[in-house]
């Protein structure tokens, strides 16, 4: 089958079910794809896309921002952080503000780096921001092992880390917004496996379909899920079969269970959510920033009053609902954190969606 043909199969189910069809991308590099590839564009009237928390740049909240800038102050200190972490702002500034007033902030590609950078100057202390889903967590965890065995007393990791299957439920729970099926993402499932979802069609009863990232497989993805939708099924299945199996990467969840622990944790726009984060585990507390530089004053967080960033993310507005979107806020001078990120919602309207 090609697009089209997928295309057309959703436009007959979408007319059998005579209703409007609410389905739920969790993941940026999805937003991103159904806009360049014109997907969006391509779907019935009555089916639409509506992005949720899949950018972990974007609900990471603005204290984490803070704290992160509270420990770039300090003297001897180097902050390593992917580079979407530099625009975010927080309550008073932001990491790219830091670094254009002295501060140590360097952009890497991988926490190796940030590891290989300890190494390589003793006399700093490296301090990574730990930011990112089940798909980035386990090249992490191996740097909190591996320094930790070399005995590495420099290198610390600042957890941020979140795990998407308990903010899905937390969505469907509050009630904000009707959905008919979640697009799951695919980069993340190939860790944790497809049996991650389980809790979310048992417990919410909303179809889950996990999808590739080519147009043909989110349209398939749509189309799984619509049918589900005609069969009153609420099930998981994988249509990305060529990366996703149904355990997982077993040793990769092996070595995160080894170095992290199940925590409540933080969401832009959502709050605590229990058991969604990962912090790490009391034996590496040699590795962990929050304790080493626990103390530091860091101003209480406070968001823009106007920016409607958490409420993107629930799924309860679309980005140019936002007054400052395209305004007061831009790719170019962001006031959330959803239009700074690649995979933000907002970037992706603003570039995609006019």
């Amino acid at each position: 089958m090609n697009v089209e043909t997928v295309i057309a199969n959703v436009r007959s189910i979408s007319e059998t079910l005579n209703r409007r069809l609410v389905f739920m991308e969790v993941c940026g590099t999805h937003t991103v794809s159904a806009f360049r590839t014109g997907l969006r564009s391509l779907l019935p009237d009555n089916v639409s896309l509506l992005s949720g928390p899949g950018c972990p740049v974007c609900v990471t909240p603005t204290g984490y921002l803070d704290q992160a800038i509270a420990i770039a102050r300090q003297p001897g200190t180097v902050i390593a952080t992917f580079g979407d972490m530099l625009r975010v702002p927080g309550t008073e500034s932001a990491l790219e503000k830091e670094r254009a007033t002295g501060a140590d902030i360097r952009m890497v590609y991988s926490p190796m780096d940030a590891l290989n950078m300890a190494k390589a100057e003793p006399e700093k202390t490296v301090v990574f921001l730990g930011v990112g889903f089940e798909t980035t967590t386990p090249t992490i965890a191996w740097t909190i092992k591996e320094a930790c065995e070399q005995g590495l007393k420099n290198y610390y990791v600042l957890s941020a880390h979140k795990t998407i299957p308990e903010a899905m439920m937390a969505l469907v729970s509050a009630g904000d917004v009707k959905l008919d099926g979640f697009l799951c993402p695919g980069h993340v499932s190939v860790i944790t496996g497809s049996e991650a979802y389980k809790p979310v069609c048992a417990e919410c009863g909303i179809p889950c379909v996990v999808a590739g990232f080519e147009a043909y497989d989110m349209a398939r993805g749509i189309e799984m899920l619509g049918k589900q939708q005609m069969e009153g099924k609420a099930e998981v299945e994988v249509e990305y079969t060529r990366s996703v199996t149904a355990g997982g990467n077993v040793e990769a969840q092996k070595l995160c269970v080894d170095v992290f622990d199940k925590s409540d944790t933080e969401w832009r726009g959502f709050g605590v959510i229990p058991q969604s984060g990962l912090s790490i585990a009391d034996k590496y507390n040699d590795v962990d920033a929050a304790i080493k530089f626990k103390g530091l004053e860091v101003p209480e967080a406070e968001d823009h009053s106007a920016c409607r960033c958490g409420d993107v993310l629930r799924g309860i507005c679309l980005p140019p609902d936002c007054p400052m979107f395209g305004k007061t806020c831009t790719p170019s001078d962001p006031v959330g954190a959803c239009m700074v990120s690649s995979e933000g919602s907002c970037s992706a309207y603003y570039k995609y969606g006019q």
